[in-house]
């Protein structure tokens, strides 16, 4: 099976397919690791929108996908980045997504975005202002019958003058909180207004403050999710966490050697590249719970090389190469983005993501692939057919 594949100067190059797709398997959720997918949301291309409106979500494809990611074991990480949260999925559309996916899945595991969103920048006046903010979406979270994520905060990183901010801010909202949570700590290259969070200009400032709220609110904390793609400062803080405090592994750069851990410990999961990687994450897991740590690591090692590729800089546009694969894999029907992200990456983006997927087993359906990756090469006026 061959296509025929555009490069960066506009050449093409005949590609043989591997078509080896990674069998399917499904996680115990018993095991000793908690895995979550967060989830992308599929765009409704029909319906009318314009610049400053909401988007529409296709519910239906929306939920189908998160129906199989509860068929494998996994847990949902709902409302994320990944969905893309602020990046086209506003709060009201996030917390109907969060209630659609509790009504589908009551019985699935599903942690949600709790954040301050909703907060027009204009509108920010205070700390008061930001407290109010996250007591809203927390409560309105919590009402759906889903766990939270409590989300990084843009206001609260404007509006914050010291430390002492953040340990104020996070101490009124875990108070509101009546189940333990899992707090994220989103690290700048996902989303630039959230540089000097936690009030400190470098790691290990940032990382005491963080520290020091957990350390204060033990009860109340599930655990904390890192996406600062750094698995040193991961390992570090991960070792510095009381007990019963869990680290949910937010690198989606080096993601197998912090799952599967060290003599100390290891991380849970929480990543946005185990929605393209569902399956194989899955698999994995299946073989790590069995013993097998050696396959594993042959499972997920090579998949990294595709991670790397869909979350290269600017990556807050990651987005785009994970509903690119959810296309080609046939969990919907077009490959089309809230507020036109699937723009958002060049044509020869789109031909690396597509060989390194065959390459480390990852498209499903390689015919279906194939086909699909055809038809947006067309458009493009660039002949597939090798």
């Amino acid at each position: 099976m061959r296509i025929a594949l555009p490069d960066s100067r506009g050449r093409t190059e005949n590609y043989e397919l591997l078509a080896r797709p990674i069998p399917a398997a499904d996680f115990s959720r018993d095991f000793n690791r908690r895995v979550f997918s967060a989830a992308h949301v599929v765009a409704d291309p029909f319906t009318e929108t314009n610049p400053g409106t909401s988007a529409v979500v296709d519910w239906d494809a929306t939920l189908k996908f998160r129906r199989h990611l509860h068929d494998l074991g996994l847990g949902i990480a709902e409302a994320m980045d990944t969905a893309q949260r602020g990046m086209g999925l506003d709060w009201e559309g996030a917390l109907e997504l969060v209630r659609r996916t509790k009504s589908e899945l009551p019985d699935a595991l599903v942690f949600s975005g709790a954040g301050t969103d909703h907060l027009d920048p204009k509108d920010l006046r205070s700390l008061d202002d930001v407290d109010r903010a996250y007591a809203m979406q927390i409560e309105a979270i919590q009402r759906t019958g889903s766990d939270v994520i409590l989300m990084a905060s843009r206001a609260l990183t404007a509006s914050a003058s010291s430390p002492k901010d953040y340990v104020s801010a996070y101490g009124k909202a875990l108070s509101l909180c009546d189940r333990p949570v899992i707090l994220h700590w989103l690290g700048d290259m996902f989303d630039p207004a959230l540089a000097g969070y936690w009030g400190g200009k470098d790691f290990e400032t940032a990382m005491q403050t963080c520290l020091e709220i957990i350390s204060a609110n033990e009860a109340k904390v599930d655990g904390i999710k890192i996406s600062l793609l750094d698995k040193d400062k991961e390992i570090q803080m991960r070792r510095l966490l009381p007990s019963g405090v869990k680290m949910y592994t937010g690198d989606d750069f080096n993601y197998p050697e912090l799952i599967a851990g060290d003599d100390v410990g290891y991380s849970h999961a929480l990543l946005g590249i185990f929605d393209p990687l569902a399956g194989a994450a899955a698999f994995a897991m299946s073989q790590l719970a069995a013993g097998d740590k050696e396959g594993f690591h042959r499972t997920l090692d090579p998949t990294v090389t595709l991670a790397r590729t869909i979350f290269r800089r600017p990556t807050q546009y990651y987005k785009t190469g994970v509903v690119f694969l959810a296309w080609l894999n046939g969990f919907q029907d077009h490959f089309v983005m809230l507020n036109g992200h699937h723009a958002m990456r060049p044509l020869p983006y789109f031909s690396e993501v597509f060989r390194i997927a065959d390459q480390c087993g990852v498209l499903r359906d390689p015919d279906l692939a194939v086909h699909r990756f055809k038809q947006l090469l067309a458009l493009y006026g660039v002949d597939g057919n090798a």
